[in-house]
């Protein structure tokens, strides 16, 4: 590996970081990067999922002032995401990208909606009294999808986590982010132990990828925290739509 490209890889990494701590889908940067360096894409896939857990950690750690009161719930939803996580990467390695790449599209568009709606579907669920009711077998439910999706590629899982945690744990944005966060880690750190155990990464490239989003996810969580709520929503549909177009493209 040329310097040229430790300079790419590293860079991919600092913006995947930063990305995935305001919003997520870091791996619509890193992912193509190492396509285009020439890895084939299992080992870009798995060396991008190891490489990117200290930056989703270091990110988590950023947001760690929004986290106040919600250990019990992360306790309780860690090991639906880890198992979601277990269930997606072991479906990479064994079935052909072509089986999940038609419904990535859908389930990001699903979660754009999801977003766009989700002040109005929540005051209603309150309305009604429905969102506690609805979010016990809702919310394990749906994170543990969204944790085998990001198990089994991860570009825009921020996005599916943050509609999920949006609508059915909590209205504020700042705070779903921190779990979120918090989450995400969870959902790489488990996909990375499989990968590592049963697939043969790139030690390189994820060491370059884990030192350029450890510094991505602390500038990600500056930022994020100064957002106001209407424009962290725009960011996150921003960031689901060209995630829409980047898988549409591949």
């Amino acid at each position: 590996m040329g310097a040229v490209d430790i300079l790419l890889v590293v860079g991919a990494g600092l913006l995947a970081g930063t990305i995935n701590a305001v919003v997520g889908s870091g791996s619509l940067i890193t992912f193509p990067t190492l396509l285009a360096l020439g890895y084939p894409p299992v080992v870009a896939n798995v060396s991008n999922t190891i490489g990117l857990v200290p930056g989703s950690i270091s990110g988590a750690i950023g947001y760690r002032d929004k986290l106040a009161g919600q250990a019990r719930t992360i306790a309780r939803l860690a090991p639906w995401c880890a198992g979601g996580a277990v269930v997606g990467g072991l479906l990479l390695l064994a079935l052909p990208d072509a089986v999940f790449e038609g419904i990535v599209i859908a389930l990001v568009a699903l979660a754009l909606l999801l977003v766009i709606i989700q002040p109005r579907l929540t005051r209603r669920l309150r309305e009604r009294g429905g969102v506690a009711r609805h979010a016990r077998w809702m919310l394990p439910g749906g994170l543990f999808a969204t944790s085998m999706y990001g198990g089994y590629f991860g570009a825009a899982q921020g996005v599916l986590f943050m509609a999920v945690l949006g609508i059915l744990l909590t209205d504020d944005l700042q705070q779903a982010n921190a779990v979120k966060n918090v989450l995400a880690a969870i959902v790489n750190g488990a996909a990375a132990v499989l990968f590592i155990i049963a697939s043969e990464p790139d030690w390189a490239v994820a060491g370059l990828l884990a030192g350029g989003s450890i510094v991505g996810g602390q500038i990600g969580a500056l930022a994020g925290k100064r957002l106001p709520p209407l424009a962290l929503r725009l960011v996150i549909i921003a960031i689901a739509i060209t995630a829409i177009a980047r898988v549409a493209s591949r």
